[in-house]
């Protein structure tokens, strides 16, 4: 079993205006094939046409696409007992 990767560089908070994109972005301490997951509030966000989910080794990126104000509020990311939020 592999060991539990930890965030070792959180989320950073980001201010965007209406129509923007806004980029969030974390670093893991390693790869893993653990389950990561990216939040809006309570909301689990997928990768579609409004959100980008990036995995490059061991860096996560969420952009959020032309954003609203209906948008606003604390974006997470949670790898197994670690969560970062900005």
């Amino acid at each position: 079993k592999e060991p539990a990767a930890t965030i070792v560089e959180m989320l950073k908070d980001v201010t965007s205006y209406e129509g923007e994109d806004a980029v969030f972005e974390c670093r893991l301490s390693r790869e893993t094939t653990q389950d990561a997951q990216w939040f809006l509030g309570d909301v689990p966000l997928q990768s579609n046409e409004m959100n980008e989910i990036r995995v490059q080794g061991a860096r996560h990126s969420l952009i959020l696409r032309k954003v609203t104000l209906e948008d606003s509020g604390s974006i997470s990311f949670k790898v197994g007992q670690h969560m970062s939020a900005a």
